[in-house]
């Protein structure tokens, strides 16, 4: 993957809300998953990378 001259490739963070609910649904740039109704907890985790982080397809 070629990037213009001078760019970093930018690490995304997804929080989505599930409609009628209070939770909401993180996925990390490393594709790990998590749910919470508390956004900074939600933020916490995410940041925290990658500790408590499983990405998707691994197995402990």
């Amino acid at each position: 993957m070629s990037t213009p001259s001078g760019s970093a490739l930018r690490e995304v963070y997804r929080i989505d809300w599930l409609p009628g609910t209070d939770i909401l649904h993180g996925t990390c740039h490393c594709g790990a998953e998590h749910t919470d109704q508390d956004p900074v907890e939600m933020w916490e985790w995410m940041l925290a990378h990658p500790e408590g982080h499983q990405p998707r397809g691994t197995v402990s």
